[in-house]
């Protein structure tokens, strides 16, 4: 497994379940384009399944 995942906000959260718009604001993302580095954990990878339509996740 990588030590970190790098996340980008690839489509908008305008149509998208509340749920799912907690958890893109969760992992740092609030624009289209947006890019945060987060560790690789259970936890990160489990919001990142919820929205998996909605980001790009590359391991770094």
């Amino acid at each position: 497994m990588a030590e970190q995942l790098k996340i980008t906000l690839v489509k908008s959260t305008i149509g998208a379940v509340p749920k799912n718009k907690k958890t893109v604001v969760a992992l740092g993302l609030n624009k289209i384009g947006k890019t945060v580095i987060m560790p690789d954990n259970k936890s990160v990878r489990g919001m990142i399944q919820n929205v998996r339509h909605l980001v790009k996740v590359e391991e770094i």
